[in-house]
């Protein structure tokens, strides 16, 4: 499924001028000292926290859900630090695109890189399988820089504007880009012994899908990655990020995993999961909990969502 582009130049119609001008505060922001511009995103996060009523639920309710071993005090301050995350994530994402090599080397460890090269070296696809953490566009740039070309799974916004947006500095990472449904691009990239960078984590209520808990609570995850690796014959290595308290990055990419895909698609799924779950609970605050994670479950599933309204 190939969709089709757009040169960003063709945008100039005046509805698009306060993304245009958006973008180039941005840009002036990213031009900052690194902190100076994160505690910029971090304000941007607490002023999304004080007028985003309906996402500040879903948060929230995320949140309630997976951490509830937490009090209710420390998942409100889980909340907040989370809107800080949020508000640096466009930060990140014009580091991601704009920022010299020599910056993005200078505030990032890169651990385990030869689980990837050393697969592609042998002949091998390999799935870099990640998730939806606010640091997502920063870290491809970075991984860019010290391993062969990789491809990068995204996903078609409802804006072709926002879609250009996204796809072109996804591109500023990976040499190309693949729509998420177009599975057969992501098979052939593999099967011709080239990486795919691949976040299969949100909520999918499609064919493939299966009720797999997360954090405990059920939610629907798609099982293809395990398809994905069959057809593709591909290693799977998980790639996931984190940002630092100093305001590095720590990238890992892990061993890649055994027996995988094995017969049983939905154990495989939750061999991810478990291995999310336990990265998510090193840097809780930087995973993308305004998406919501437990909706599309089958009728006898709780909706949890329903009463968001009182959390507003």
């Amino acid at each position: 499924m190939t969709v089709e582009r757009k040169p960003l130049y063709s945008f100039w119609a005046p509805r698009y001028w306060p993304v245009w001008f958006g973008m180039a505060v941005l840009r002036i922001i990213c031009l900052l000292p690194h902190r100076v511009a994160l505690a910029a995103g971090a304000l941007l996060g607490r002023l999304v926290y004080r007028i985003g009523g309906k996402r500040r639920a879903i948060v929230q309710r995320n949140i309630e859900l997976c951490f509830q071993d937490l009090s209710a005090g420390e998942q409100e301050q889980l909340v907040h630090q989370h809107f800080e995350a949020l508000g640096m994530m466009p930060i990140e994402m014009g580091l991601g695109r704009w920022a010299s090599d020599r910056h993005l080397t200078s505030i990032t460890r890169l651990i385990g890189l030869e689980h990837a090269t050393d697969a592609l070296a042998a002949g091998s696809g390999v799935i870099l399988l990640s998730a939806h953490f606010t640091t997502l566009e920063i870290t491809g740039r970075v991984l860019s820089l010290k391993m062969p070309p990789f491809d990068a799974v995204f996903r078609r916004n409802r804006s072709e504007f926002m879609t250009e947006l996204q796809r072109t500095g996804r591109e500023r990472s990976a040499e190309h880009t693949i729509e998420k449904r177009d599975i057969r691009q992501m098979v052939r990239s593999l099967r011709h012994g080239r990486a795919v960078w691949y976040a299969p984590d949100q909520s999918y209520n499609r064919k493939g899908a299966e009720v797999i808990p997360f954090f405990g609570v059920p939610a629907m995850h798609t099982t293809a990655t395990s398809s994905l690796a069959r057809l593709g014959k591909a290693r799977v290595v998980p790639f996931l990020p984190r940002r630092l308290p100093d305001g590095s990055y720590e990238l890992t990419l892990f061993p890649a995993l055994e027996n995988f895909p094995g017969e049983d698609e939905i154990a495989d799924t939750r061999r991810y999961i478990e291995l999310l779950e336990r990265h998510i609970r090193t840097c809780p605050e930087q995973y993308f909990w305004i998406h919501r994670k437990f909706k599309d479950l089958p009728p006898d599933f709780p909706d949890y969502y329903a009463d968001l309204d009182a959390l507003k």
